[in-house]
């Protein structure tokens, strides 16, 4: 026998090996795209805002609302107002970090499926999204129950807790149409700008051609999500309502979110 041949002979007896690594735990990558929230300055200091923006708006209407709006509706709309600006642009940053600061090679080298990674980044979005609601609603109870001791005016809950779900719900989508819009960029400054043009530029254009056409007028619920989210910051009272809040967020959220995951999915990172 040749050597050859005594050499293939051991090779096949030897029985195969094969390592394979544990899948890295979904939990864990969420709790990692966590703490890189709090990781950059701009992060951390957009996370702070919420409490700090949520102790200004309370004491602004302690100071200047007259003592009969100084109810929890009115502490609650205040607070609540700045959370609907700040959300979305951590939820953006969540996502557009990767690229600007060219984190995403060794985030996706480490967990090869990006679809768990952003699976994992819209689940903190939530998560920071209701946990920061929470918080706002805790300040503008304190503001209520402080502002009413100084004015000596009757404590007054006329928020219910529908209401309440309807308000968080109304901020998460916000974040994730600020994750939609991260996904689809993935740069930081052109999904700001995109963010800012849809919230504050888009409504009164919207408003303006509902004024002057009536077959807008009847079809913007159906198409326009800041009319349809805003809704559920007044309260939904109908199932109509609902309908309008599903369409309009399956064409802003929905679909542009899997054309831009398959994007992403199919992109080089650098």
């Amino acid at each position: 026998m040749t050597a050859i041949a005594v050499q293939e002979a051991t090779v096949q007896e030897l029985p195969a090996h094969r390592v394979t690594q544990a899948r890295i735990p979904l939990t864990r990558v969420v709790g990692v795209e966590l703490q890189k929230m709090f990781d950059t300055r701009s992060g951390f200091w957009l996370l702070a805002s919420i409490g700090i923006a949520a102790v200004l708006a309370t004491g602004a209407v302690i100071l200047f609302a007259p003592d009969a709006d100084l109810t929890y509706d009115s502490f609650a709309a205040a607070v609540g107002f700045p959370m609907t600006v700040i959300l979305p642009l951590i939820a953006i940053l969540s996502v557009t970090s990767e690229w600007s600061q060219r984190s995403g090679l060794t985030t996706f080298t480490l967990v090869p499926h990006r679809g768990r990674v952003f699976t994992a980044k819209a689940l903190a979005i939530v998560l920071v999204g209701v946990v920061s609601m929470a918080v706002a609603f805790g300040v503008g109870a304190l503001g209520n129950v402080i502002g009413t001791s100084i004015a000596g005016t009757p404590l007054v809950w006329d928020m219910s807790l529908p209401h309440v779900l309807d308000i968080v719900l109304g901020n998460v989508l916000g974040m994730m149409l600020g994750f939609t819009l991260g996904v689809l960029v993935r740069n930081s400054p052109g999904a700001t700008v995109g963010y800012l043009v849809y919230a504050f530029v888009l409504p009164g254009l919207a408003a303006l051609l509902a004024g002057y056409q009536q077959w807008f007028a009847d079809l913007q619920p159906w198409v326009d999500f800041n009319f349809a989210q805003g809704q559920l910051f007044n309260g939904i009272e109908n199932a109509e309502q609902w309908a309008h809040l599903a369409v309009t967020s399956g064409l802003w959220i929905l679909l542009p979110l899997a054309v831009g995951l398959r994007l992403v999915t199919r992109s080089e990172v650098k």
